[in-house]
């Protein structure tokens, strides 16, 4: 069977890789068009485009699917395999073959942009992979496979890449269905869709009043994507792991500790792992309290 992929993450190319490694037939990727990057604003093709033509697939980089309908008639595919491609699909795109999408949460919750980051941000011990049939509004279509996966002490990258994993291990059976012509239709739940948005660089501030678990679910979920930060006497500080510490301390203190960086919350406190300045490198907690010796006993913010 001859499948049309289209995706633009990290997630995306996990899911192809996958894909491939099953020996799935992946005649074509839709990707998004370059973008400007870095200080000279050269073009620069995404993740999903560089991993397909390392694997020889051709690839069709369209800035608004509805604008090329006619190209991708032209393209000789049975099924379409969406997955993060970050447009919204016209309906004359979703006639001309059957289109599936790999979402990485239960459906129908979690239906939208950021699946991943909200299982991890409300603290979820289960989390899973939902393969659907596209329809017009976002993440509603009938259900063809659900998958659970338990959750445990991962971080967002970690978790991306296991669901993508298995996301792309569905695929095999999906498409045994799609040529077996036994694949089945579910329709999902509308009365429990539980709609997540966009998360920004704000969303990525720590708060040191609130409990462990919820500063440490913030940080797994949002430190390497969106980012998650603290400010220590006007400076921004960056962090990347994080974990618990019995150490009774004030809430939004910093510890006098030279040993671990520290910081108080209100049912205990944090240690911060990794951490890094605005003109500096990530470093280990303690090695970045060695270097700033100031900040013991401050406050943060």
């Amino acid at each position: 069977m001859k499948i049309l992929f289209l995706g633009s993450s990290s997630f995306s190319t996990i899911v192809l890789s996958q894909m491939l490694k099953n020996k799935l037939n992946v005649v074509g990727v839709i990707t998004q068009p370059d973008k400007p990057s870095g200080r000279g604003q050269k073009l620069k093709a995404n993740i999903v485009k560089t991993s397909a033509q390392e694997n020889g697939i051709k690839v069709y980089t369209f800035d608004r699917i509805k604008n090329h309908i006619d190209e991708i008639r032209d393209i000789d595919y049975d099924l379409a395999v969406v997955a993060s491609f970050g447009q919204i699909l016209p309906q004359d795109f979703l006639d001309i073959k059957l289109t599936i999408n790999v979402h990485p949460s239960l459906l129908p919750k979690y239906r939208g942009a950021t699946p991943i980051q909200s299982a991890l941000l409300n603290g979820d011990k289960v989390t899973g992979v939902t393969i659907m049939k596209v329809a017009l509004k976002v993440d509603a279509g009938d259900i063809i496979m659900q998958k659970e996966f338990k959750i445990s002490d991962e971080y967002y990258s970690e978790l991306e890449e296991k669901l993508a994993c298995l996301g792309g291990d569905m695929l095999c059976d999906i498409v045994r269905k799609v040529e077996n012509r036994t694949i089945k239709f579910v329709p999902q739940d509308d009365g429990k869709a539980t709609l997540v948005r966009k998360l920004d660089k704000d969303d990525g501030k720590l708060d040191f009043s609130k409990n462990k678990n919820e500063i440490i679910n913030r940080v797994r979920a949002l430190s390497d994507n969106v980012g998650c930060y603290v400010n220590i006497n006007g400076s921004k500080l960056k962090i990347g792991k994080v974990r618990s510490a019995d150490i009774p301390v004030t809430p939004k203190q910093i510890l006098k500790n030279k040993k671990a960086f520290i910081i108080g919350c209100n049912d205990g406190a944090i240690e911060i792992l990794s951490c890094q300045s605005p003109s500096g490198k990530m470093v280990t907690g303690r090695d970045y309290i060695n270097g700033h010796n100031d900040i013991l006993g401050e406050m943060v913010d």
